[in-house]
């Protein structure tokens, strides 16, 4: 089933150089900059307590700044990927994930195939990943992405989260990372 996501507001997505540090909260920076597996670091920071909890994968257009970023022609479709990082039984992440239908081919149709199986250990594990782009975003409960990520939970402000264009096999596909309020920042 292909769903219509086009509509409502993004965030203004920005390269680091563009981001003033003063607007960070405490503790975030560091999570939006690592460069490494965030399974990985989830896993060591929940100390093992970790679960990918599938919320969507179907066919969907992607945003158009998704789709500009992944170089779409206007109207293509990607396979989207939605889930929670579930650590010590909550919510830390809320990941939304885009991969062309071109990027799909090869040894990268695995992919389409993960189950709950984290993301983060397939493409780590792959020698072809390249990193491109990393861009980060302070949402709002205007933005959609921001109401993606947190579903029916109220009183919460503004959420900060990240975006990464990789390329596996020379393919891209689109990563998004959004840090939920559970997550611990606080001497990390």
């Amino acid at each position: 089933m292909l769903k219509g996501l086009q509509g409502r507001r993004e965030p203004d997505w920005a390269p680091w150089n563009r981001l003033r540090q003063r607007d960070l909260p405490a503790g975030i920076e560091s999570w939006l900059r690592d460069e490494g597996s965030l399974t990985a670091r989830l896993k060591q920071v929940s100390g093992g307590d970790f679960r990918v909890r599938v919320l969507l994968q179907d066919w969907a257009r992607p945003y158009d700044s998704e789709r500009r970023l992944l170089g779409m022609r206007r109207g293509g479709i990607a396979l989207l990927r939605e889930v929670q990082l579930i650590c010590n039984g909550k919510p830390w992440v809320y990941a939304r994930t885009l991969i062309p239908v071109r990027s799909l081919q090869g040894g990268a149709r695995r992919l389409g195939m993960l189950g709950s199986r984290p993301l983060g250990e397939v493409l780590f594990a792959d020698p072809h990943l390249r990193r491109g782009v990393t861009q980060v975003a302070r949402l709002q409960p205007r933005h959609r992405l921001f109401r993606r990520a947190l579903g029916e939970v109220q009183g919460v402000g503004a959420i900060w989260g990240r975006r990464t264009l990789f390329h596996l096999a020379g393919k891209p596909l689109l990563v998004n990372e959004i840090f939920l309020p559970d997550l611990p920042v606080k001497g990390l």
